[in-house]
């Protein structure tokens, strides 16, 4: 997501994953506001550009914290963050690729295709 709000390569595969109805759980979309927010964006300014993504926004639920607190158990997973394994988590709970720019995230291999999109 980031790398589409920040116009950087890779952004295009991003950009056509929103227009097939790409969702986002709630802890990554917590993320990207943080980001958002160091990148020196005003809240307003932060709001207006993710809303205009109108990108669906899936609760962080308790069987979604589950998997990806049990995703650390793979020693292929024990170097991602809780918001990479979430997003896995998510990925895999809809049977949908998930999209990231961390080229650490294909070594996974937890059960969902991984698009690194640049």
């Amino acid at each position: 997501m980031l790398a589409l709000l920040h116009a950087e390569p890779g952004s295009e595969r991003v950009e056509r994953a929103l227009v097939e109805g790409a969702g986002m759980v709630s802890v990554n979309y917590a993320e990207v506001v943080g980001k958002l927010c160091d990148a020196g964006f005003a809240e307003t300014e932060a709001r207006a550009s993710l809303v205009g993504l109108q990108l669906r926004i899936v609760p962080f639920d308790e069987g979604l914290a589950f998997d990806a607190g049990w995703l650390r158990s793979s020693a292929r997973c024990r170097s991602l963050s809780l918001g990479d394994r979430a997003c896995l988590a998510f990925g895999r709970r809809l049977g949908l690729p998930v999209l990231t720019t961390d080229r650490a995230w294909r070594d996974a291999e937890v059960g969902v295709e991984v698009v690194v999109v640049r």
